[in-house]
């Protein structure tokens, strides 16, 4: 059974940064894509960015730049990495294993200006 667990959220200010952590169980983490999602008050849930390895990645328009997917097969951890946060990068974020189709429970991110 995969599980997966977000961490890393918290209250940052316009212009910073934060890391989140996406911990994996229950899968062959190595063989499988991973994505971050993310929902922001009021709104549907976005793909923000995918990995199936480490040079292969895709990014939303609005993160191109500033955010950055990586893993660790050997932890079994996905990471985001965000940089120059926005106020509008506020909302929920969100792991998930593209292969079953699990998410994370989340974690949410506030950017204030």
């Amino acid at each position: 059974q995969v599980r997966l667990v977000e961490s890393g959220g918290g209250l940052v200010q316009a212009g910073g940064s934060l890391r989140l952590s996406c911990a994996a169980s229950g899968s062959i983490f190595s063989l499988n894509g991973m994505e971050w999602y993310r929902q922001a008050p009021g709104k549907q849930r976005e793909l923000v960015a995918r990995i199936i390895s480490a040079d292969s990645t895709v990014y939303a328009d609005s993160v191109k730049g500033r955010f950055t997917i990586s893993r660790d097969n050997a932890k079994n951890t996905l990471y985001l990495q965000m940089n120059s946060l926005k106020p509008e990068d506020t909302g929920i974020y969100y792991c998930k294993e593209r292969r079953s189709g699990v998410w994370g429970q989340g974690t949410q991110v506030t950017v204030s200006s």
